[in-house]
């Protein structure tokens, strides 16, 4: 089931990442919201309805917004949003606004870095191959070497083979977009680098969460693969950090060719 998910799964996501616009922007708000909804059930904080309705709909909007190029309205409708959540949230009210900002950040992250005309589809491309790389060669090195734990207090599976594997897996990413002129061989294989890194970072990250909370899975939306923020957990931190490096190399619209241009 997980890898028949992912034959699914994947190719939809690259082919509306191609298409870019209001396809990839539904595609990231959607699961933009399934992020904000999952987190507030992992925390506990699901049962304050009002919380849910309000980051749901801030999420919708930025969505909405992002449609027509109202990226200042988009923030505005942010920062309400995670007012009225942090408002309405009660004694939850800090872990609901993480988790707020945690799925906006990565949908905000997911529409800039694609809307740059000239390289936003193939900076795109780069991040997601470098996360899934990361996610596969660890699991493969991990599995197959074995080895010394990486952090078994949060993830009890992970070990430092697969954290090397991962990084190992990602260089050869790089590499191939440089074979293939998409960028220079020296930088892309930093960037991967630290994108594989902070991906996994984020993996832990969510894992924390999780085990704070005594939960195993985020929920059981993707058959074989848990919750989105189980399959996206790596992501989510690889996007963030990579539209953060490229708007200040290129600014707000070439967030993109700040990941590719050298």
């Amino acid at each position: 089931m997980r890898v028949i998910a992912a034959l699914v799964l994947a190719p939809l996501a690259i082919a509306l990442a191609y298409a870019g616009g209001w396809m990839w922007n539904c595609l990231v708000t959607l699961a933009a919201i399934g992020l904000y909804v999952e987190w507030l059930m992992v925390v506990g904080a699901a049962a304050y309805v009002g919380a849910m309705v309000s980051g749901i709909v801030a999420l919708a909007i930025i969505g909405f917004c992002f449609n027509f190029g109202w990226v200042n309205v988009a923030f505005l409708f942010g920062i309400l949003g995670l007012a009225w959540v942090a408002l309405l949230a009660s004694e939850k009210r800090g872990w609901a606004a993480a988790g707020f900002v945690y799925a906006a950040a990565a949908q905000v992250a997911s529409v800039l870095v694609r809307q740059d005309p000239t390289n936003g589809f193939s900076a795109l491309m780069f991040v997601l191959l470098v996360v899934w790389g990361a996610d596969i060669g660890g699991y493969f090195a991990g599995r197959i070497i074995g080895g010394p734990k990486l952090w078994p207090r949060v993830s009890p599976k992970k070990t430092w083979a697969g954290a090397l594997g991962g990084s190992g897996a990602s260089l050869l990413i790089a590499a191939g977009f440089a074979v293939l002129e998409f960028g220079k061989i020296g930088p892309l294989l930093a960037l991967a680098a630290l994108l594989s890194v902070i991906s996994q970072l984020g993996d832990l990250f969510e894992s924390a969460v999780k085990r704070r909370f005594g939960v195993k899975d985020s929920s059981h939306l993707i058959p074989g693969h848990g919750g989105l923020m189980d399959r996206l957990d790596g992501f989510v931190a690889a996007i963030v950090i990579a539209a953060i490096f490229g708007l200040l190399r290129r600014g707000l619209d070439g967030i993109g060719s700040g990941l590719m241009v050298w």
